[in-house]
């Protein structure tokens, strides 16, 4: 048997043992039921509890789940629409998600696989140095997809995130220069 304090009391009976729980106001709580003998411990379980579930949301608290937005595409698209959703992409890349690129082919569009897979490797190319390519373009149906996840680690683009502020911090503190003062001339008495 184990006190509320961390100090061995011994093999004590289970009558004797209860006792001295309720003298302390405390619970009797067996902790390996399998060893021989049983091991208890004296501890309030209703606190523990408590602390074993604050851990458990603390620990929540730290995890990144790590979401797949997705960005859709068309063979037929513009320079200019390729370009906002290629940004999408960056930012999301930026974000720490994972992005899924997908082309439908509608129609007659299924004889221009070609196409989609140009525009997909296209963006690959234009994402490289922020995203690694999980999956290269495959075709399932009629949709073409890739994914792409970000290059660097979590910490990593927190260390970045914080240098930009701090240098940011550093540009508004620095005193500006001031314009020349413009002299007046004081006419002469």
């Amino acid at each position: 048997m184990i006190d509320d304090e961390g100090n061995q009391l011994g093999i004590l009976p289970p009558y004797e043992a209860i006792k001295k729980a309720r003298e302390k106001n405390l619970d009797l709580v067996e902790i390996s039921p399998t060893a021989q003998p049983p091991v208890c411990r004296i501890m309030d379980y209703g606190k523990y509890l408590y602390q074993q579930e604050k851990k458990e949301r603390e620990a929540k608290k730290h995890q990144k789940t790590i979401t797949v937005k997705e960005v859709k595409f068309r063979i037929n698209v513009d320079d200019h629409d390729y370009e906002t959703k290629k940004n999408h992409v960056l930012r999301f890349l930026d974000e720490g998600d994972k992005v899924k690129a997908t082309i439908f082919f509608r129609g007659r569009e299924m004889t221009r696989t070609g196409l989609g897979r140009q525009i997909l490797e296209r963006l690959i190319k234009d994402v490289e140095p922020m995203s690694i390519v999980e999956f290269r373009p495959r075709q399932e149906g009629n949709t073409l997809h890739a994914i792409l996840a970000p290059k660097k680690s979590d910490k990593e683009r927190e260390k970045e995130k914080e240098k930009e502020r701090k240098m940011k911090a550093a540009a508004q503190s620095a005193p500006s220069p001031d314009p020349p003062q413009a002299q007046v001339a004081k006419p002469a008495s």
